[in-house]
């Protein structure tokens, strides 16, 4: 087995392709390069260097070597670094959750910001429905969380929270719909109407606001269509296929076949928020949350 010490010293050689520089530049004297060397081809089982009076190349078996050499020394200080970083609080990655409706709105600024205060980070992003990253957050698979609140009953207590964005829910309608004739809509009179809404599991808290609203006016909403993606809703709208409730934000996304109404009377919220776990706040935990203050 090779030592890292080994290592470096078969590097140096490499570079120089002159034993007596290579010993200068570790601060040995040359009999015992020359002698590390030969120790390293014997546990090999090969020559690593060509030989005439001195070295001239390496052979094939050494340039395999040296790309290795660099490469295990490289993963070495990158553990020393992580581990340093481990000892200090901070893992060198974080995971980050988020909805897809944050991608276009939020995500970018708070991401650009988060990479010039902790450069050397890693994010691992997951695109994931609210359920979803706080399973990931409470399971420890996830660090920060970026979802549509009301979060699931069950969680509420378990997070911290951090409001990002909120938003009213308007009427989506496919554009020759009867009700575009008006600019504004009650509720109500989407009671008869076909809806696309996402599936209950996926976010169970704003589904549960949409019904409860929709029981306020008298009604309980017909599904035609479900999917999971505010943009794949208004796709569908587009389509023909039914109504929804929106974020206002998406009246700016410049769809096509699609007529926006504002709603009257009974008003949903759509709120985006940063959630993560107050027991498991990292450095770059508190560090992605102290840049979402530039946001508001």
């Amino acid at each position: 087995m090779l030592t890292l010490r080994q290592l470096r010293q078969f590097l140096i050689v490499a570079e120089t392709m002159n034993i007596s520089k290579a010993a200068e530049r570790l601060h040995m004297a040359q009999p015992p390069l020359t002698a590390a060397i030969r120790h390293m081809e014997e546990i090999l089982g090969t020559r690593l260097f060509e030989r005439t009076n001195r070295i001239t190349a390496l052979t094939p078996a050494g340039k395999v070597l040296q790309k290795e050499a660099v490469t295990t020394l490289m993963q070495m200080e990158r553990s020393m670094l992580l581990t340093r970083r481990a000892g200090q609080g901070m893992t060198g990655i974080l995971r980050i959750g988020f909805v897809a409706s944050a991608v276009r709105h939020l995500l970018p600024e708070m991401i650009a910001r988060f990479r010039l205060s902790r450069p050397d980070v890693v994010l691992e992003l997951k695109e994931m429905t609210t359920a979803r990253q706080v399973s990931g957050l409470l399971e420890d698979s996830l660090d920060v969380g970026i979802v549509v609140l009301p979060v699931p009953e069950y969680a509420i207590q378990k997070l911290s929270y951090h409001l990002l964005l909120t938003s009213k829910l308007i009427v989506a309608l496919p554009q020759n719909h009867p009700l575009t004739v008006s600019d504004t809509l009650p509720l109500a009179a989407l009671a008869s109407e076909p809806w696309i809404l996402f599936p209950e599991e996926e976010g169970p808290g704003l589904y549960r606001s949409v019904l409860d609203a929709c029981e306020k006016e008298g009604f309980i909403p017909e599904v035609a269509q479900r999917a999971v993606q505010m943009e794949t809703i208004i796709g569908l709208v587009a389509s023909g296929l039914g109504v929804s409730l929106v974020p206002e934000f998406m009246r700016k996304s410049g769809w096509k076949n699609v007529s926006f109404c504002t709603l009257t009377g009974v008003q949903v919220l759509y709120q985006v928020a940063l959630v993560h776990i107050p027991k498991k706040t990292s450095p770059d935990v508190a560090a992605f949350v102290k840049n979402i203050s530039h946001l508001k």
